[in-house]
């Protein structure tokens, strides 16, 4: 990648450039679950293997859509937009809500997340009921703070935080690297576990869980410095690189690692480090999931501000949204958004709310799923790139099938949830 081209690759003059938009993707997608997916994936053996690079591939499509939309069409300003452009903004409007309330969501579980591993090194924080929960308010508000002091500030502590959590991921990949080398692997057979169609569909929609993000540089395209070039480099980089490290770093934990002892660990990347290495090194991989899960929090908390922000610019939401302070920062939305995210954050604490906000989890991550579809669409009908269109429009519906007919079926509550907005915002336009 040469980036001598880019004048401000990192941040300036309160716009992101390429390397800072890169870290946004990357920092987004890498987030708590890829600390936890070898466990998840260890029962499929090979079948993991052959869900990774579907997952990837899709990924990298899905990101070329993305790419090829934005240099079309740069004044649309986010996926959304893109909907709204093809189909009217109804859709764009639906598309655009569910979205936004999968990354609330997204907040309150990477919050949670990080409280937990935390809990880890410090077990008062998990002494009583609502502890963990109010450590992950103060983790949503101090991460809100920091997208306060502005775009400059939220995306240089993106750089840094993306740079150190790739660190125990590229050790897991040396490590591997010096079994093979030293002739001391020991590979998971093939047949160990049956390679099937169901198993291998299985693997891959657990495995996209992980790289859903890669869209965070085309949400924040307002605040991205020439967005028609770096918004692409950005999703496609960041999606390419992100791929390829989770590919190398869950395999070889999943196929060196006994299968028994990978299923059965709480912390993979730690039992792996321990096993091939250095226990004390891997008493570090704790400290490395708490930075990772802090920085994907700071960037989902800088996306849900410019997703409202963005869907009142559109008018989708009440002007309202729109204002921004003297940083260019949309001050009310993000108040606002974090709110709304701490309430889910408050459901998770109490006992009553557990079964709710973990229905509403897997309600969002399909949604998810259905902005990816409806880019594809949106692609097809505007005649833009339609041959990857096609393909990712077909990858879209497989992973959607993949996750299950309830949770795709019933992640449309989330949209009917939107439809008093949407009607009040027609009735403020008639009036």
């Amino acid at each position: 990648m040469n980036f001598r081209r880019e004048k401000h690759a990192g941040v300036a003059d309160g716009r992101l450039g390429l390397v800072a938009a890169m870290a946004l993707v990357m920092g987004n997608m890498i987030g708590s679950g890829v600390f936890l997916l070898p466990a998840t994936l260890a029962p499929f053996g090979w079948n993991a293997v052959a869900g990774w690079v579907l997952t990837t591939a899709g990924a990298v499509v899905l990101a070329l859509v993305l790419a090829r939309l934005t240099r079309a069409l740069p004044e649309a300003g986010s996926p959304s937009g893109f909907v709204t452009a093809a189909f009217g903004p109804t859709a764009g409007f639906f598309i655009s809500w569910i979205y936004l309330v999968s990354v609330w969501t997204t907040v309150a579980t990477i919050a949670v997340a990080a409280v937990s591993y935390l809990s880890n090194m410090f077990p008062a924080l998990s002494a009583q009921a609502f502890r963990p929960a109010l450590a992950a308010l103060v983790l949503v508000w101090g991460l809100a703070l920091v997208n306060l002091r502005g775009v400059k500030a939220a995306g240089n502590f993106q750089i840094v935080t993306t740079a150190v959590k790739i660190i125990p991921l590229v050790v897991v990949i040396a490590i591997a690297a010096v079994l093979f080398a030293t002739g001391k692997a020991q590979v998971l057979p093939v047949d160990a576990v049956p390679v099937k169609p169901a198993s291998i569909n299985a693997a891959a929609t657990l495995t996209l869980w992980a790289l859903l993000g890669f869209e965070s540089a085309s949400i924040a395209a307002a605040r991205v410095r020439n967005p028609k070039v770096n918004i692409a480099r950005a999703t496609l980089w960041g999606t390419a690189l992100t791929g390829g490290l989770y590919l190398l770093v869950c395999s070889s934990i999943a196929l060196l690692l006994p299968m028994q002892v990978a299923a059965a660990s709480p912390a993979p990347f730690a039992t792996f480090v321990a096993r091939y290495w250095n226990p004390a090194a891997a008493a570090m991989v704790t400290v490395f999931a708490v930075v990772s899960c802090i920085g994907a929090l700071n960037g989902w908390t800088l996306l849900q501000a410019e997703m409202a922000r963005d869907m009142a610019e559109r008018r989708l939401l009440p002007k309202w949204f729109s204002a921004t302070d003297a940083r260019g920062t949309p001050l009310r939305a993000m108040l606002i958004s974090t709110g709304i995210a701490s309430l889910f954050v408050a459901m998770n604490g109490s006992r009553s709310m557990q079964g709710l906000f973990e229905y509403l989890l897997l309600l969002s991550t399909s949604a998810t799923l259905w902005l990816y579809l409806a880019c594809t669409l949106a692609a097809w009908r505007l005649r833009i790139g339609r041959v990857l269109a096609l393909v990712g429009a077909v990858y879209a519906l497989w992973t959607l099938w993949g996750a299950g007919i309830g949770a795709s079926g019933m992640s449309f509550i989330l949209m009917a949830l939107g439809l008093p907005v949407w009607l009040w915002m027609r009735c403020r336009e008639r009036i």
